[in-house]
């Protein structure tokens, strides 16, 4: 009776077993759907947390580009304004509202004038993430090219930066003489009287081309809204002149990405007198000086 008791004991502890032994006794994960093993998690971005954006531009900067933004009614003449610690200084800026400072930050600034106004606006957003499979900096790479195309900013180089072959029309290949391997006069260059190749065309250099359909009235045509090299990961600028019944202003936008942060600087001047347009050069050259001081701050924090 006892020898029977013990063989059903045993049966029953076997049973058991056999169940449970699936579950894995070293811990592994049972790589279901969901589990810790179905999908490998990618890397955290580079940046956690953002800079305070009131504080990223320095004086110098905001001088240059808000000129008069410190004169006052009192003195308006030597354009200095209230002391750099002053609650009234205009070179302080106005932050703008947000629900989380390490997910999206900005800053304002304005001069105002009896020629015009100017506005300076930067904004930091840190990009998240939320599909495993998808880092935040492809994330924020993503957001980057649909801003591009939503401003319509064409692909490739910039305006004016086409190489020397493409300025001269001729090719590495091009015989010294003008002529084709056949003896016959190249296309590109027809003989003058003294035996030398007589300019065409085709030799006029991108600053004789006819600007682009993206370029605005009375801007040169590599000051079209375009990419730009050598700021953050990938830049672009955009430039547009309104003259509508809201008054003569000319914006520009500029926008990089570093890593998961996407950056945007937008300046613009608005004139009182419709005969004075703002000067598209030298709005760029401004905003973009800021942008390459902007992206550089971002580097020192690596």
């Amino acid at each position: 009776m006892y020898a029977t008791h013990t063989a059903v004991a045993v049966a029953l502890v076997g049973a058991l077993s056999a169940c449970t032994g699936s579950s894995g006794s070293d811990g592994e994960d049972d790589g279901k759907p969901g589990s810790a093993s179905a999908s490998a998690s990618v890397a955290p971005g580079k940046y956690r947390t953002l800079p305070e954006p009131c504080g990223t531009v320095n004086r110098g900067t905001l001088k240059d580009m808000l000129p008069g933004a410190g004169a006052t009614p009192s003195d308006g003449t030597d354009g200095e304004g209230p002391d750099e610690g002053s609650s009234a200084d205009p070179y302080k800026g106005e932050a703008g509202v947000t629900y989380d400072t390490d997910r999206k930050v900005g800053c304002r600034w304005k001069s105002a004038t009896t020629l015009g106004t100017r506005h300076l606006h930067i904004d930091f957003e840190r990009v998240v993430s939320y599909d495993p499979a998808v880092s935040d900096d492809e994330q924020a790479e993503q957001l980057y090219a649909t801003k591009a195309e939503k401003a319509r900013i064409p692909a490739g180089s910039a305006p004016g930066e086409e190489s020397d072959e493409a300025d001269t029309g001729e090719s590495e290949d091009a015989p010294e003489d003008g002529k084709t391997p056949d003896g016959k006069a190249s296309p590109h260059k027809e003989p003058s009287d003294d035996g030398t190749p007589k300019a065409t065309p085709s030799d006029k250099k991108s600053s004789d081309k006819k600007p682009s359909d993206s370029a605005s009235p009375g801007q040169d045509d590599d000051l079209a809204p375009r990419t730009l090299d050598n700021i953050g990961d990938s830049a672009y600028i955009n430039d547009k002149l309104d003259t509508g019944d809201s008054g003569l202003h000319r914006d520009i936008t500029l926008v990089f990405r570093t890593a998961n942060v996407i950056a945007t600087v937008e300046y613009d001047q608005w004139v009182t007198d419709k005969h004075r347009i703002p000067e598209s050069r030298e709005l760029q050259d401004k905003a973009r000086k800021l942008a390459e001081q902007l992206a550089a701050k971002f580097d020192e924090e690596e």
